[in-house]
Order: structure tokens, then C-alpha cells, then sequence
């Protein structure tokens, strides 16, 4: 098999989320609100450090369960800052939750994330094939347009950039490089 240069010659984990995870479409809302918090986590950092402690999220942050996460309080913000298994950055955590409370506002209107974010490509993914990594963009002019559009909703922490890399992890933009032979689409 060959993969992605990110994940040729990488840890199990790294392997992993490229052959099974990455660029795999996602319609789940609990799953989107994790790779959220995970992009979000991840800026100016390695996605390897942020893989190495996704347990350790998922345990702080009640399993990315937003409607809990939306309910965290002043002490849950010490005792994440405090948390040594995961990004102790206290403007993210602050952030992680209030995108939850505002996820939490979508939900009892009736809206889901991962419905929105799939409407800006018609509900099917954007199937790339870049020849090389330095092809890769690091943001398009859709995660432009969708992190404009998050932003006027009122999420934070959702630049262009960080938005580019959670749509690939959701599936609805399919970066594998050309040369890559893991197969999501059935293409």
C-alpha cells in the first residue's frame, strides 16, 4: 500500500488515522465536534502530538458529548488548564467550549454542524488528487468561505487554515495525495 508522505514511515497512529479516518465522509455530529476541538487543538502544533493525546481529550472533554461540554463551568476550565494529558492552551479550551454552547443553540433550533458543513459542497465530498504534498493547500476558498461563515455564526477559533483541515477530516474534502491507494470513495 502506499500512502500520503504524512503517513509513510509513521507511528501506528499516524497510519491508522490515515487508512481509516482521514477523508472518510462523516455524517456524525459527535464525531464532527471532536475533529472541531482536535483541529482546533492542533494549531502550531504537530498532528502526531494531538493524535497522541486523543484519549486523553476524550476523557477531559466528556467524549466531545456538547451538550455536557456546553454545561462546563469555571472549574472545569482549572481542571483542564491543569490537565497534563492534554493541550493546556487556555484560549482554546475556552473556545472548545463556547463552540459548544453555540453548537448547543444550532441543535434546539434544529440545526447540526455537520449538515451545515455539508451543504456548502451539496452533500458530496470534494474528491482531490494533488501529485505532491507541497501542492496541498494549506486553505482553499471554501474553507475561506466556510470559516467567514462560522465566524458570523458566532463560533471562534475557526480560521481559514484550521477549517481546511477539518473539512479533509471530515471526509468533505478528500486531499489523498495521487499516488496514495487507501480508498474511502470506492473510486
Amino acid at each position: 500500500m502506499t500512502r500520503c508522505d504524512w503517513a509513510e514511515n509513521a507511528d501506528d497512529l499516524m497510519t491508522h488515522y490515515h487508512d481509516y479516518e482521514w477523508g472518510v465522509p462523516t455524517k456524525d455530529e459527535r464525531e464532527t465536534f471532536e475533529l472541531m476541538t482536535l483541529e482546533m487543538m492542533q494549531a502550531g502544533l504537530s498532528w502526531q502530538t494531538v493524535l497522541s493525546k486523543r484519549e486523553n481529550f476524550r476523557a477531559a472533554f466528556a467524549n466531545f458529548d456538547v451538550d455536557r461540554v456546553a454545561q462546563f463551568n469555571d472549574d472545569d476550565m482549572v481542571r483542564l488548564v491543569n490537565d497534563a494529558g492534554i493541550i493546556r492552551n487556555k484560549l482554546k479550551i475556552k473556545d472548545t467550549i463556547h463552540n459548544a454552547r453555540q453548537l448547543v443553540e444550532w441543535h434546539h433550533a434544529g440545526r447540526t454542524m455537520n449538515a451545515y458543513l455539508w451543504s456548502f459542497v451539496g452533500d458530496q465530498p470534494v474528491i482531490n488528487r494533488y501529485p505532491t504534498m507541497a501542492d496541498v493547500p494549506a486553505q482553499t476558498p471554501l474553507s475561506q468561505q466556510v470559516s467567514k461563515a462560522l465566524k458570523q455564526a458566532g463560533f471562534k477559533f475557526v480560521g481559514p487554515t484550521i477549517v481546511q483541515s477539518w473539512l479533509e477530516a471530515l471526509g468533505i474534502l478528500d486531499d489523498h495525495l495521487a499516488k496514495c491507494t487507501v480508498n474511502h470513495l470506492g473510486e
